[in-house]
C-alpha cells in the first residue's frame, strides 16, 4: 500500500479497499461516495490542465474514467480532458494507464476480456471495470494493448 495509485475521475472505484493511495480529480468532493474516501483529493476539471498535473504529479499509473453522465449532447470533453491527462502523464513519465468509459450495472469479476478486438456485449458495469482495474496495475498482460470488456447482464 506504500505506492501512490492512479488518477481516477469517478465517484465509485473501489481502489482504497485493495490497499492502494488513491487520489482522485474531481469538480465536486459531495459525490464521492463517503464509504470509498481516497487519500488526496484534487479538486478540479479534467479541461484545465493544471488541475490535471496536480491530480497526476507523484503517480505510478493512471486510471481514466470520464463521462458526461446523462448529458448526451455533443462535447468535446473526454477526448480533450483524454488529451490533458495523458500530456501530464508524460512531463511526468507516467507509463501505466487503463481507459474506459462503463455502465452501471452490478459487480461479477465474471466478465469477458478481449484484446486488440471489439467483441461481445457493449456494457460493462463500474463495479466490474474496477475489478479489471485493480488487475492492470498488478500485471504487464495488457501493457500496450487495446482491451475490450463486456459481460452480458440480465435484464432488471
Amino acid at each position: 500500500a506504500g505506492h501512490p495509485a492512479p488518477p481516477a475521475h469517478t465517484h465509485s472505484l473501489s481502489l482504497p479497499l485493495a490497499g492502494y493511495q488513491v487520489t482522485v480529480l474531481v469538480r465536486d468532493p459531495a459525490r464521492l461516495p463517503p464509504e470509498h474516501k481516497p487519500a488526496r483529493v484534487v479538486v478540479g476539471d479534467v479541461l484545465n490542465p493544471p488541475d490535471v498535473d496536480r491530480a497526476i504529479q507523484g503517480q505510478d499509473a493512471v486510471i481514466i474514467i470520464l463521462g458526461t453522465r446523462n448529458d448526451l449532447s455533443p462535447t468535446t470533453m473526454m477526448s480533450e480532458g483524454t488529451r490533458n491527462i495523458v500530456a501530464a502523464m508524460k512531463a511526468h513519465g507516467i507509463r501505466k494507464v487503463v481507459v474506459c468509459l462503463s455502465d452501471d450495472q452490478p459487480l461479477t469479476g465474471d466478465y469477458t476480456v478481449t484484446v486488440n478486438t471489439s467483441g461481445g456485449a457493449r456494457v460493462i458495469s463500474k463495479h466490474d471495470l474496477g475489478h479489471f482495474f485493480l488487475k492492470c496495475l498488478t500485471t504487464s498482460e495488457y501493457d500496450g494493448q487495446s482491451v475490450y470488456l463486456s459481460r452480458n447482464y440480465p435484464k432488471v
